[in-house]
Parts: structure tokens; C-alpha cells; sequence
């Protein structure tokens, strides 16, 4: 018997580390893709385009969060920045299901651990889970709730002193303080957003000079550094869950929660249940998508699949934040709207994907159990790149943080000294991180030379 029970945890960690080697190369392109936006589109300029619950808002919504954040914790804290700032009710809730369904890496996850017709069902469905999720809300939107509790949540953070980091939108910490030139005192949750800052308020150069630079390198390892941080512990307890649960579950639990069979009713009752499943299974982000492997390798119908896959923003850790952030009343519209759009959502994909003859073979394909996962195919050199990708990144983040000397880079913002690139124009010396930044600033140096050479006050204000 315990030998038994040793098997059975030494193949759940071979089939959840499997998993995670087959996704590992899309999860980290995906979010380097995430990163490159993030840096590079403004966060204030999101908030001001989203105040109308309009189609031109709520399009606006759509794009924005599928350019940003893949965790729901992340998604829920912008989403709560946003709607401080004015965005309508719809349009930040949209925000959300985007930043969370639409999303590079988690799409491509679902393509190698799921297939196409699941990565279909996603983007379409995601698109008509924020149409329905618009529809519900604007019929029942109670607006004096939501403005009340807008203007508490503002005034709330006020007393409490919260600021958010001007750079990613997430709240700052005492910690990491620095007092501008024109004496605003601005928080920022971590010293590579901080640092993030600096660089951006001492470069001149646009996106291209900055990508061709270190600095402009740095800014993308800082984000890199932030979305990963918010969604590893998600990440391995997906992967670790499913196996566990391909291994251990019997298939008589699925059959319980699950209806078999065909049929309107038995389609509209595995929505609901996965739903259900989402919210108690604690997996938020992309973690569920191996979840979704398990539950589908146990004969849950493609209806409660995509409508797991859809509800990582009602689990019970999210639904804590809604409370705290908002109010038990925000949080149990929110978890109505939710969990209502999701389950109809995942119930009309399966009878379109039905109607189009293409809801996929539950019995096609190797089992979990039956599958190599380390061979020497594309994976193992897809994740070579990868890994190296992601080394390279950290490699940039680490040397901006460490970077020496009392001078800023006019072109990309990097800290420099003395001993690196140098360059005069109108008698001022300017130091560069790279030979690259040196030769943008000859070509152009009026564009530039406004930029100081030395590092500002405030860079001095904060000791770490």
C-alpha cells in the first residue's frame, strides 16, 4: 500500500513537472511579449481613455488589458487603480477579463496543453465574455453604489497614506520613497520600479533608441521581474495540482459533478460546475490551465472547461481582495456578473463549436500518464532559448540596479560613470551605458543636451 502511494506521488510530480517543461518556453516568450507592452504604453493615458462605459471605452478596455498583466492579482490591483481614476464600472471589469483571457502566454498554454480548438473558444469567447459581461452591466450597474464606494476607496487610501507607483500602477511602499525636484514625494512597490522611474524622468531617447540600450533593456527585466513575481506561486501549484489530481482522483468524482451525457441541460450543468470548481480550487491566473488538463482528461465536456479557464478572477483569494478593496456588497455584484457571464459564455462556445462540428475528441491523444515529456524535440530547444532569454533579462535588470556612478544616460536614463562612453556638446560632458546610446546622442545631441548629465537630488534622497 505505501509502496502504492509513493507511485502514485512520484507520477503526479512527473506529470505536473512534465507539464510545466512543455509550457515553460510559452509561458516565458509570452511574458517577455507582456513586458515590451507594459513598459511602453501609458498607464495614466489608459485611465483617462476608459471614464465612458461607451463601445469606444469598453473596446479601449478589451485592448488595453489584453497588452497587460496575466495575473489576477495584478489585473485586480490595476483594475482597482483604474477605477480610482474615473474608469467606468465596465469598462475596468472588462479590464480584467482581458488582462486575464486574452493574453499571450496564457493562449499560447492552452495551444500545447489543450489544442486549437480550446485557444479558439478563448479569444472568441473571451471577446463575447466581455460583450455579455457589458450587456449584464449596464442593465443592473447600481451607479450610486459604485461611485460611493469610489469615493470612499480614494478617500480611505488618502488617510491611509497609500500612493500608487507611478511606474506599474501597483501600491508604493514606505521603503522605496523619493522626493522629486519639484518636491512630490512619490511611493513605488519595489526598488527596480523606483530605479524604472529614474531612468524614464532622465532619457530623451524614444522606444527604439531605448530597446537598441541597456536602460531600455532594464525597464523590460523590470517588468519581466514584477509578472513573474505575481504569478510563480500560481504557476507550480497548477501544474502540481493537476498532476496530483490526474493521479488521485477517481473518475466516479467527475462523473458525480458532471453530468454525462447530451443534451441542452447537460451542457448548461457542466458550465455551472466548472465555474463552481474554479472558485474553490484557489488556482487563479494561468495555473488553471493545467487544472483544465486534468478535469478534461476526467471527462468534464468542453462547456465546463472553457468556463473553467474563464473563471480565475471569482476564487476565493480574488473574492477576498474584491472585499477588501470595495465592500462586501461591489464584491457580490461582481461575483454575480462574474460568475453568470462565464457559465453562459462556456455554455454557448460548446454549442457553437458543436454546430461547426468541432468540439474536440475527448478520447484523441495520448493520456497524461502514457506521454514522454523530456525527449530532445523542440521543447528542449524552444526552452533553451527561452531560459537563455530569460537569464539575459535578469542579467539586465541586476546590472541596472548595480550599475555605478553619479551620471544618467541622456538618451535611455541608465546610471553611469565616468569610465564608459563620454561625449561633449556646448562645453557639458555626457556619459553613456553603451557605444550605442553615445552614437544616438552625436547624431542628434540638441535633442538631449537639456537632459542634465549629472544624477538629479532626488536620486540621493532614498538609502537603501
Amino acid at each position: 500500500m505505501q509502496a502504492t502511494i509513493i507511485d502514485g506521488v512520484l507520477e503526479s510530480l512527473r506529470i505536473g513537472v512534465g507539464f510545466l517543461w512543455t509550457a515553460a518556453w510559452a509561458i516565458i516568450m509570452g511574458l517577455t511579449i507582456t513586458s515590451l507592452v507594459q513598459v511602453y504604453v501609458s498607464k495614466e493615458r489608459m485611465a483617462q481613455v476608459l471614464g465612458e462605459g461607451d463601445l469606444t471605452g469598453l473596446t479601449k478596455a478589451t485592448v488595453f488589458g489584453a497588452a497587460s498583466s496575466g495575473c489576477s492579482f495584478g489585473a485586480v490591483a490595476i483594475g482597482k487603480g483604474l477605477f480610482k481614476k474615473g474608469a467606468h464600472a465596465v469598462n475596468f471589469l472588462a479590464f480584467m477579463f482581458a488582462s486575464t483571457n486574452l493574453i499571450v502566454e496564457l493562449g499560447l498554454m492552452i495551444l500545447i496543453l489543450l489544442g486549437w480548438e480550446f485557444l479558439v473558444a478563448e479569444l472568441l469567447g473571451g471577446l463575447i465574455l466581455i460583450a455579455v459581461m457589458a450587456a449584464i452591466v449596464h442593465l443592473t450597474l447600481p451607479e450610486n453604489l459604485f461611485n460611493e464606494v469610489r469615493e470612499k476607496l480614494n478617500e480611505r487610501d488618502r488617510q491611509a497614506g497609500v500612493t500608487e507607483d507611478p511606474t506599474c500602477g501597483m501600491e508604493g511602499k514606505d521603503e522605496y520613497t523619493l522626493t522629486t525636484d519639484g518636491g512630490e514625494t512619490l511611493k513605488f512597490c519595489s526598488e527596480g520600479c523606483m530605479e524604472t522611474y529614474r531612468q524614464e524622468t532622465s532619457s530623451s531617447g524614444g522606444w527604439r533608441d531605448e530597446l537598441l540600450s541597456w536602460g531600455g533593456w532594464y525597464k523590460v527585466g523590470n517588468q519581466y521581474r514584477k509578472e513573474w513575481s505575481m504569478i510563480w506561486k500560481d504557476i507550480v501549484a497548477g501544474f502540481l495540482i493537476s498532476g496530483f489530481v490526474i493521479v488521485f482522483v477517481p473518475q466516479w468524482v467527475w462523473n458525480t459533478l458532471f453530468i454525462q451525457g447530451d443534451g441542452l441541460l447537460v451542457t448548461a450543468e457542466n458550465a455551472v460546475m466548472g465555474v463552481i470548481i474554479a472558485v474553490l480550487s484557489f488556482v487563479g491566473s494561468m495555473g488553471n490551465v493545467p487544472f483544465a488538463v486534468a478535469l478534461w482528461g476526467g471527462g468534464v465536456s468542453f462547456a465546463g472547461i472553457i468556463a473553467f479557464v474563464y473563471a480565475d478572477l471569482i476564487t476565493v483569494p480574488v473574492l477576498n481582495v474584491y472585499r477588501k478593496y470595495y465592500g462586501w456588497k461591489v464584491m457580490l455584484y461582481i461575483l454575480g456578473v462574474f460568475f453568470v457571464t462565464m457559465a453562459f459564455t462556456g455554455f454557448l462556445m460548446e454549442l457553437l463549436f458543436d454546430a461547426f462540428g468541432i468540439v474536440p475528441d475527448l478520447a484523441g491523444g495520448e493520456t497524461a500518464t502514457e506521454q514522454t515529456y523530456f525527449e530532445l524535440n523542440y521543447t528542449f530547444y524552444l526552452n533553451i532559448i527561452a531560459f537563455a532569454l530569460s537569464g539575459f533579462l535578469l542579467y539586465v535588470y541586476r546590472r541596472g540596479l548595480g550599475a555605478p556612478g553619479q551620471y544618467r544616460d541622456p538618451v535611455c536614463g541608465m546610471r553611469t560613470d565616468d569610465e564608459g562612453p563620454s561625449a561633449s556638446h556646448d562645453g557639458t560632458t555626457y556619459y553613456f551605458c553603451s557605444k550605442k546610446c553615445k552614437r544616438t546622442f552625436e547624431e542628434e545631441p540638441t535633442e538631449f543636451a537639456d537632459q542634465s548629465p549629472q544624477i538629479s537630488s532626488h536620486d540621493h534622497d532614498h538609502d537603501h
